[in-house]
């Protein structure tokens, strides 16, 4: 597959005497890092899983407006 990826200019050079040293063509270098970093990666092969979590009821009941829900959202934090 081809595709076009944007890289700030510096990394495109420094790659590309990554590549030249190495003797490997730039779309193999790029593969084994893609690679690596999927390899590495944590979460690889884990689905994400949302925690459910209930107030049994005793949630926030508010009969406001939304600006003043969000008000009392960010209160203390700076909004």
């Amino acid at each position: 597959m081809k595709t076009t990826v944007e890289l700030p200019d510096a990394l495109f050079r420094e790659a590309k005497e990554y590549a030249a040293r190495q003797g490997i063509p730039m779309r193999e270098m790029m593969e084994r890092g893609l690679r690596a970093v999927l390899k590495e990666s944590p979460t690889a092969g884990r689905r994400f899983r949302l925690k459910t979590v209930t107030t049994k009821g005793e949630g926030l009941v508010s009969d406001a407006d939304w600006a003043a829900i969000r008000s009392l959202i960010y209160e203390g934090h700076g909004g």
